[in-house]
């Protein structure tokens, strides 16, 4: 499955680096494509192409603002969480983000 996030905080710094790195470690785990973009102090980093919103079949946002340019994401399946939730549980939220999407 491919697979795209976005990250963010309210400070843009140690949690959306941490919840990126613990969703690409787990989505590998688990036999995932996955790319996290990044929006922190410093903007957006590892920026989702359109060509990869496209390609994706599941798009996760663990942010806890809101985040920049989420329209390119529409008529997609979108599941929204926490950053804590991506850094404490990473698999855990990805195995749910998967159950419902397969509801759909």
């Amino acid at each position: 499955m491919k697979i795209v996030a976005v990250t963010a905080c309210p400070v843009g710094i140690a949690h959306t680096y941490m919840a990126a790195a613990a969703l690409q470690k787990a989505a590998v785990n688990l036999g995932h494509a996955m790319k996290v973009e990044t929006q922190g102090s410093i903007g957006i980093e590892n920026k989702i192409t359109q060509k990869e919103v496209d390609e994706a079949d599941l798009v996760i946002l663990a942010a806890d603002v809101a985040i920049k340019e989420e329209t390119r994401f529409k008529n997609k399946f979108i599941y929204k969480t926490e950053s804590q939730k991506a850094i404490k549980n990473p698999k855990g939220l990805i195995t749910e983000a998967l159950v419902q999407f397969n509801e759909k």
